[in-house]
C-alpha cells in the first residue's frame, strides 16, 4: 500500500495561497510560514501531517500527494477546507 509523509499550509483564499507560495519559493522556510499562516491545527507543528496511506485524505489532496513530485511545493490545491500548499516529504509507492 502506498504511503506518504507530507506537510501543508491551509488558508482561506487562492490569493493568500499564491502569496505564501511565492514567499517559500523566494527562500522563506515552509515550516515557519505554516506556523504563522496556516489555519489548520497542524500549522503549530510546521504543517506536518505525518505518514498516511492513499485514500486517507480528501481526493484533491490525495491526488496531489500521490502524483506530485517529492520535495516540490505544490498548490494551490482547493478542497472543501480551503486552499492548500503542500510538500511531500517522502513517499513509498
Amino acid at each position: 500500500m502506498a504511503q506518504a509523509s507530507a506537510r501543508h499550509i491551509l488558508v482561506s483564499s487562492e490569493a493568500a495561497c499564491l502569496d505564501l507560495k511565492a514567499q517559500i519559493e523566494g527562500g522563506a522556510d515552509f515550516a515557519e510560514v505554516a506556523k504563522q499562516h496556516s489555519t489548520c491545527p497542524s500549522g503549530r507543528q510546521g504543517g506536518e501531517l505525518g505518514t498516511f496511506g492513499r485514500g486517507q485524505m480528501v481526493k484533491e489532496f490525495d491526488d496531489a500527494v500521490f502524483n506530485g513530485e517529492v520535495g516540490a511545493v505544490q498548490g494551490p490545491v482547493k478542497t472543501q477546507f480551503g486552499y492548500h500548499l503542500l510538500q511531500v516529504t517522502s513517499r513509498e509507492d
